[in-house]
């Protein structure tokens, strides 16, 4: 405790990390105050069936991402998900076209056309995902709807604001990014998962104290296992392989060379948490692009929408794998690692430099992104089998999937930064026992 305390005095002694702590505060609270602005012609006290709809299913999942603003008919409705899907699409097209594969090397410059067309990408997918959610908001809340409004130009000044506020949290979480701390996108994704965990926890408590199903000793043990399986997603978050790497450096005013053994830390999952997040993306496409309900939903819509479902599951933890696989690809170039070492007098011991040194290490990134893209896939399914112990769905997603590794993965990058600038005024650390590793790795370590 006095160790909490003394860390929170050094933050608050430390200028630019207070502004930076007190900015993001500041734009948190404009994102969750908008999820509460109700669009213009809706009555908030009559959507009783909206928030019945997005209580279970796809749908949960949907508005625990918003922060509930799905579910408020809020103008933060359509959340960042938009933004994630054409992200998914302009890195995809990165790999296939030329064209974006040029503007991909182009550095800063190429850098800033993609996230112009990412910009405009996600315009056309909140274009057409706007109308698909007023739809539904008419079928499931009619009545809340002002009577006395014409549908027709409800529909048109509601897609524009629903597009406004998701390009308007896209704005925030780069003003994050920039003058925050953590990366802005995804810490507005962890916002609003954690705005939804007091009440589910609440709603799950009630449920086995009134129910008769286990009572207070089930949700004791509930809890136990939900700190376990938190535990296992640190792990897989900050796990890594250290791979031996001999580097040759030059002793100034002498011919000699002196070697210093070291390691290049290739991590199990060296793509974070990235995969779980574009393929829970894609997932919700069926629910966006066919409609959120209907009356003879067809076999594709009717499977793909029930997040507890075998075929939902088992194609979702393909996709992980699969997005594993190709985030590493783009994320670690071992022919880039290679050359890399060769310019710097570095080889591994037994490999010779070059070609055979880049073939070693991508043989080595296979073999250890497979069990890595199993356990996350494994740890993404997990809200279903807690679904089949009779946890309440918007608690089983706490159990695992997109929300618990998001959350992991988000809280250690930002405490990680924080950190970093403690050190940086020689302050300790957060933690006494060694320093935090979020997604991006730590340094490399020397035996």
């Amino acid at each position: 405790m006095k160790k909490a305390i003394e860390t929170i005095k050094n933050i608050w002694k430390i200028e630019d990390l207070r502004q930076r702590i007190l900015i993001t505060v500041l734009f948190v609270a404009i994102y969750r105050f908008g999820s509460y602005v109700v669009l213009p012609g809706i009555n908030p006290n009559m959507l009783a069936q909206l928030h019945q709809q997005t209580s279970e299913g796809l749908l949960a999942l949907l508005n625990m991402f918003s922060g509930g603003a799905f579910s408020n008919a809020s103008i933060f409705a359509l959340g960042i998900m938009p933004y994630i899907s054409a992200s998914i699409v302009i890195q995809l097209l990165g790999m296939a076209i030329p064209y974006f594969q040029k503007m991909q090397r182009e550095g800063e410059s190429g850098r800033r056309k993609i996230n112009q067309y990412t910009r405009w990408l996600t315009i056309g997918i909140l274009v057409v995902q706007a109308p698909s959610y007023l739809i539904n908001l008419k079928m499931q809340a009619g009545p809340a709807l002002n009577s006395s409004l014409s549908w027709t130009m409800f529909i048109l000044t509601s897609t524009i604001i629903l597009a406004a506020g998701s390009m308007f949290i896209l704005w925030l979480g780069e003003r994050i990014t920039d003058k925050g701390i953590g990366n802005g996108i995804s810490f507005i994704i962890l916002v609003g998962i954690i705005a939804r965990f007091p009440q589910a926890l609440f709603q799950e408590l009630v449920s086995r104290m009134t129910d008769k199903t286990g009572g207070l000793i089930m949700f004791l043990i509930e809890i136990v296992f939900l700190l376990l399986v938190i535990a296992a997603a640190i792990a897989l978050v900050q796990a890594q392989r250290k791979v031996p790497v001999q580097y040759a450096k030059k002793i100034v005013g002498s011919k000699q060379y002196g070697g210093a053994r070291q390691y290049i830390p290739l991590k199990v999952n060296a793509a974070g948490v990235m995969p779980i997040i574009f393929a829970q993306a894609i997932m919700f496409i069926p629910i966006a692009f066919m409609g959120y309900s209907g009356d003879n939903p067809g076999w594709f819509v009717r499977n793909f929408s029930d997040h507890t479902g075998f075929w939902y599951n088992f194609t979702f933890a393909v996709m992980i794998i699969l997005f594993t696989y190709f985030y590493t690809a783009i994320t670690i170039n071992p022919t880039q690692m290679a050359e890399d070492m060769k310019r710097n007098n570095g080889f591994i011991p037994g490999i010779k430099p070059g070609k055979n040194t880049a073939e070693y290490i991508d043989g080595i990134m296979s073999r250890i992104t497979l069990p890595g893209s199993f356990f996350l896939a494994i740890v993404a399914i997990l809200p279903a089998f807690a679904g089949m112990f009779g946890v309440q769905t918007e608690f089983a997603q706490f159990f695992g999937g997109t929300s618990l590794l998001i959350l992991v993965g988000v809280v250690l990058d930002t405490l990680q930064q924080v950190e970093s600038h403690l050190l940086m005024r020689h302050y300790d650390g957060l933690l006494k026992s060694g320093r935090i590793k979020g997604r991006s790795g730590s340094g490399v370590a020397a035996y």
